[in-house]
């Protein structure tokens, strides 16, 4: 789990080698104090005392002080906005325009999104078409892609941002609201004005550090499933072909086996989400889980605000500042993001284990594709990482094989109709600690709820019988009156 969602948390390593270190710390958008602790504020790696008074401890003369002037006006305009917004917890619309430009600008390596012509389209359409035909005998669960379509990184950002906004709300409101909340009824009063610009100036700082997040994940992933969730629309099998490229360039494996293997996991994806019907609900609710359980550790107030001057906006400003408030992990959050961890090590463990299973036979360069992707997840990939930064989860890769270890077996011992009759029922799905040992859980009796359901099927049935004789009873009643 990461120790800094949101971008809260400790401050950057100081620098092993002075100006060098000085450097790196100034591109990875993290220097001195800023009110909220978010990267990428404007100006926030500037040094403490830099750009005039105040220097990096004051947000505005962070933002302004090493500011070409002919940018101003934009800085101005960027800071108006930010006083201004009086929507949800994320300025959205910010966050979109930031991951656009963050698009636009390209990637490292200097590779520059492009619009997808007409034949990468008809590429990956055949490769979807194809990998779902493989997926047919390998998997009881149908297709789950009505289409399949080719985007760029900028379409990829438009496309998944409603997925985003529902997974990131509810952790920043969270947020939000325990910042807002505790300070003493007071105090609050006091405060009122400071807080509303708070809150109005974090909701377009989530933005940024989102949109920046997003914008810099769009150079990346190869479809919209990277991270193990939906993120595209329902039934839309999609892949970004410059990034399919990107990603196979040094493999040594012929493009359209890149391009297919990959069509395999997308496809995989779909099947899952668009036959499962209450994963994506378990999922979205761990993640609400999480948020629900953030706290402010009150006792890192005690001694501040004993000492602060309710007469003394300026003491108090100093305070809200100062990084008084801090979220930390509660037994809730905990809990939340293990049922999240380990669902999403399950989702990821059966693609695996059912793409596996159709590539070997047909591509020679099966298992390089799959130990790549396993390679990507382990060394902590960009979903991982976006991941993290959004609501403070990262992917344990152990955890993803052995679930792709547990599902193989389960497939040698029950055959893909038995595999994946475990979907059917979330209490049906194996545990944390069956993937410790899933020899024990692969051998237990399976759990058989169809008798279950006949019983409460029947309940519901003879109760409704009941309601409808007693009510036709009643009616005589009322006629023989």
């Amino acid at each position: 789990m990461s120790d800094t969602p949101f971008g809260f948390g400790l401050p950057p390593e100081e620098p092993d080698n002075g100006d060098e270190g000085k450097k790196k710390g100034n591109e990875g958008g993290q220097g001195g104090p800023n009110p909220f602790g978010f990267p990428g504020f404007p100006g926030a790696g500037l040094p403490s005392g830099a750009g005039g008074p105040g220097g990096a401890d004051n947000p505005f003369a962070a933002m302004f002080g090493a500011m070409n002037p002919n940018d101003l006006g934009a800085a101005f305009q960027q800071l108006g906005q930010m006083l201004s917004y009086e929507g949800g917890p994320v300025n959205w619309d910010m966050a979109k325009d930031i991951a656009r430009r963050t698009v636009a600008q390209g990637t490292a390596d200097g590779v520059k999104d492009t619009s997808v012509g007409i034949a990468e389209r008809s590429a990956v359409e055949e490769a979807v078409r194809l990998a779902d035909h493989w997926l047919d005998g390998v998997t009881s669960l149908p297709s789950g892609s009505t289409t399949a379509v080719a985007w760029s990184r900028a379409e990829w950002v438009e496309a998944t941002q409603p997925v985003w906004k529902e997974l990131v709300d509810p952790v920043a409101e969270r947020v939000g609201s325990a910042m807002g909340n505790v300070l003493p009824e007071e105090m609050q009063a006091m405060a009122g004005p400071l807080l509303g610009m708070m809150r109005s100036m974090g909701g377009a700082m989530f933005g940024q550090q989102i949109g920046q997040a997003v914008g810099t994940l769009a150079g990346e992933v190869v479809g919209s499933s990277d991270i193990g969730l939906p993120l595209g629309p329902a039934g839309k099998a999609a892949l970004l072909p410059l990034n399919i490229e990107s990603f196979g360039k040094d493999l040594g494996v012929p493009s359209d086996e890149v391009r297919l293997y990959l069509a395999l996991r997308e496809a995989a994806h779909q099947r899952l989400f668009a036959h499962v019907p209450w994963l994506r609900s378990h999922l979205f609710g761990a993640v609400e889980g999480y948020a629900r359980g953030i706290t402010v550790d009150t006792s890192k107030l005690e001694d501040v605000v004993g000492q602060l001057d309710p007469t003394n906006p300026e003491q108090l400003q100093e305070a809200l500042q100062g990084g008084m408030f801090q979220p930390q992990d509660t037994p809730e959050q905990k809990a939340a993001l293990a049922r999240l961890e380990t669902a999403l090590a399950l989702v990821e463990g059966w693609v695996d284990a059912v793409v596996h299973e159709a590539a070997k036979p047909r591509l020679s360069s099966a298992d390089a594709m799959r130990e790549t992707m396993r390679r990507r997840r382990a060394s902590g990939g960009p979903a991982e990482q976006t991941f993290a930064t959004l609501i403070g989860l990262e992917l344990r890769p152990r955890r993803l094989r052995d679930a792709s270890r547990l599902w193989a077996s389960l497939t040698d011992a029950r055959g893909m109709d038995g595999r994946d009759a475990l979907w059917e029922h979330p209490d049906m799905l194996p545990t944390a600690s069956d993937l410790d040992d899933p020899d024990g859980f692969v051998h237990r009796e399976q759990l058989d709820f169809s008798e279950i359901d006949k019983m409460l099927g029947e309940a519901a049935e003879q109760h409704g019988k009941d309601r409808k004789g007693g009510t036709e009873g009643d009616d005589e009643g009322e006629e023989k009156k």
